[in-house]
């Protein structure tokens, strides 16, 4: 079992853009966003990547990517939704395991241990697919794809995934997506982050119809793909930004400083800026 490959999705109506968006990363080098998630997919060992893009954008996105050999793009023709964006990478993917990211999430990692990197390690030990998931509170888990399962035993952030459902209100997460022994309250959400086996591309394409509508979302492939074989989730306490989301971006760039070289700098700036709005507000 070789993971060598990776998939990013990039093409959805409000996602077309923000791939391209630059950010300082912790090396305090500008960077798009795409180009962090491609260094983050190298670091676990990815040698070929295909990102699904518009077809009006594959020129921009090869022309900022410097035509990088190892790099292939995959034309998405039509908005179908999440499930149809994965699966127009079916012929890059083949027969092989891959790693998927999504173009409009980053992660910060808090340890030395990269997200993808540790997904990759864990895939192959277990010889199985695997989704990354953070605790998040109930509240919060409308946004998200949803886990529910077990712990594997003997382990303190691995479980066995049962169940899957796409944003859930607490009621339905109450009621089926409850895993013993995690905290009152809250739910194994997706980061972002899976390592996948080909079968998630044979899933999505039965449930496509003769016209290539889907007919499922790719957190429900993933759900009848936890029944078909194992399937695990690796928990994580990293940072989960949607940059696409209010502020995302912003919050990401922040995250990106305060964890990298220009951190001092930051903190002292940051401190001078709140300090000066505390004045002028004393001020009135």
């Amino acid at each position: 079992m070789k993971i060598k490959k990776a998939l990013i999705t990039a093409a959805g109506p409000n996602q077309r853009n923000l791939a391209l968006q630059t950010l300082v990363d912790r090396d305090g080098i500008r960077k798009s966003v795409l180009e962090i998630l491609i260094v983050e997919a190298r670091q676990a060992g990815i040698e070929e990547i295909g990102i699904v893009v518009h077809p009006d954008d594959v020129e921009v996105y090869r022309n900022m990517l410097n035509s990088d050999t190892q790099i292939h793009f995959i034309p998405q023709p039509e908005a179908r939704g999440y499930g149809y964006a994965v699966l127009c990478g079916a012929a890059f993917v083949g027969n092989d395991y891959f790693l998927h990211l999504v173009g409009d999430h980053l992660s910060v990692n808090r340890s030395n241990e990269p997200c993808a990197k540790h997904l990759v390690e864990i895939a192959l030990q277990y010889k199985c697919s695997v989704s990354a998931v953070i605790s998040t509170r109930e509240s919060q888990i409308p946004n998200f794809g949803t886990v529910g399962g077990r712990r594997i035993h003997g382990t303190n952030d691995l479980y066995q995934i049962e169940k899957v459902i796409e944003k859930p209100t607490p009621t339905l997460a109450e009621q089926k997506l409850i895993i013993p022994g995690l905290r009152a309250g809250h739910y194994l959400c997706f980061f972002g982050m899976h390592i996948l086996s080909p079968e998630i591309m044979t899933i999505l394409k039965q449930n496509s119809d003769e016209a290539g509508e889907q007919k499922i979302g790719l957190s429900e492939a993933l759900n009848e793909l936890s029944t078909k074989e194992q399937y695990l989730a690796l928990e994580k306490n990293d940072l989960r930004f949607d940059i696409g989301s209010r502020y995302g971006l912003l919050k990401a760039q922040l995250a990106l400083g305060l964890t990298g070289v220009d951190r001092d700098q930051i903190m002292t700036e940051l401190l001078e800026f709140f300090a000066n709005q505390h004045l002028n507000q004393f001020d009135k």
